[in-house]
């Protein structure tokens, strides 16, 4: 419609000037997202003077926001859209002085910020730039490349295929556990990501991100030929997300804990892994931390069954978290060692029993989930001893 009245557009016609309706502007929901996180960079510009830039001395989302301009510039689409709004010059870039690109990954810078990644209606992410899949799609081309070496690698790959064939290794979910994420990445570990087996061949110096995590690059050896240079952290995070993430056991041992029971195979019992559902507020608070670790020979639910009136479950019910069926070993001696690794974290408390005679419970840790599944996995590799629980560092180290 146009904004002018009859009287006007007879005289615009008298001066030759055609008269045409405004045509309104259609843009999409990415295009409209696009234009506000550019927006937010030029409230920045005229706020501060000068266009955002990277660097660890940096406000947060200065950083963000110099990442965010970095994108714009290279996307030749972003600069047809943005380019007539351009009224500071910033997508060319020219006479502005610019800082190194600090290495904190925009993942990290994300995580500081408490930004949902996979929120399509936030502007303050970077979706706008690229979606989840074009990232993933863009991080196999970028940080994937030939392995040049693959050779020394490649028996590595079809021994570890062979041991998954054969059962003597697993693979486990890479998944968080009381707040932790499962098992540090060390050098010599196999994982499975993005449906191809990952070999950490390197471990780089440790660094330290500007969130206060240790951080370290790593050489990574794909089963394709592959390799990348991801960083320690994004690879925790990589594996976390990805639903068909693993990471894959170190070989079992004997029989210990095998499938497969042999004829000449005498069972010993199981290595079981309680929770308490009490609601006193000690146990409530750490509920997830807070595990009964024992062996018994007998089957397990019998001997929960009454627990509520046992001092030695806490006097409350309590749920089965883990069991491992164990062959050919000495009970005792085995919960002993369990109980001796993680020693440092045992749970110092007295219950009175149904009589009034205090009962301190001796198999009650502090330890998270998945730290008893690597202490199982020690045990099965014959490891063990040369390892116990660190509670400060909530993890297992060797001994001295």
């Amino acid at each position: 419609m146009s904004k002018f009245t009859d009287e006007d557009d007879a005289l615009l016609g008298e001066l030759g000037v055609e008269v045409e309706p405004l045509k309104p502007v259609s843009r999409s929901p990415r295009e409209e997202r696009i234009i506000a996180g550019f927006e937010d960079i030029q409230r920045f510009v005229e706020e501060h003077g000068r266009i955002p830039q990277h660097g660890e001395e940096r406000d947060i989302f200065e950083r963000l926001y110099a990442v965010r301009l970095d994108r714009l510039r290279d996307q030749p689409e972003c600069v047809a859209l943005l380019e007539p709004l351009d009224h500071q010059g910033l997508l060319t870039g020219k006479n502005i002085e610019t800082a190194p690109v600090d290495e904190l990954d925009d993942d990290a810078l994300l995580t500081e910020l408490g930004v949902d990644e996979d929120r399509d209606d936030d502007v303050t992410t970077l979706r706008f730039v690229r979606s989840s899949a074009e990232k993933r799609a863009a991080e196999e081309i970028a940080n994937r490349e030939k392995c040049e070496d693959f050779e020394k690698f490649a028996p590595l790959f079809e021994a570890i295929q062979r041991d998954l064939d054969t059962g003597a290794r697993a693979t486990r979910p890479f998944v968080k556990d009381s707040g932790f994420l499962k098992a540090e990445i060390t050098q010599g570990q196999f994982f499975i990501l993005g449906g191809q087996v990952a070999y950490v061949a390197e471990v780089g110096e440790p660094i330290k991100a500007p969130n206060g995590e240790t951080d370290a690059r790593l050489r990574l050896v794909y089963s394709n030929g592959t390799e990348s240079n991801l960083l320690l952290r994004s690879l925790q995070r990589a594996l976390y997300k990805d639903e068909g993430g693993r990471r894959i056991t170190e070989p079992n041992a004997g029989r210990l804990f095998s499938q497969e029971v042999a004829d000449d195979d005498l069972a010993s019992g199981l290595i079981y892994v309680l929770r308490s559902k009490s609601d006193e507020p000690y146990v409530t608070q750490n509920r997830e931390l807070l595990h009964k670790i024992g062996v018994t020979g007998g089957d397990v639910q019998k001997r929960i069954a009454n627990a509520r009136r046992d001092p030695t479950f806490l006097l409350a019910d309590v749920e089965v978290v883990a069991t491992y069926r164990v062959y050919n070993v000495n009970r005792t001696r085995l919960e002993n060692l369990i109980h001796r690794v993680f020693g440092a974290a045992r749970l110092d408390v007295s219950i009175a029993d149904r009589f009034g005679t205090p009962v301190v419970p001796r198999e009650w840790f502090l330890v998270p989930l998945f730290v008893i599944e690597e202490a199982v996995e020690r045990i099965t590799d014959g490891t063990i001893t040369d390892w116990w629980y660190d509670p400060s560092q909530a993890k297992l180290v060797a001994a001295q």
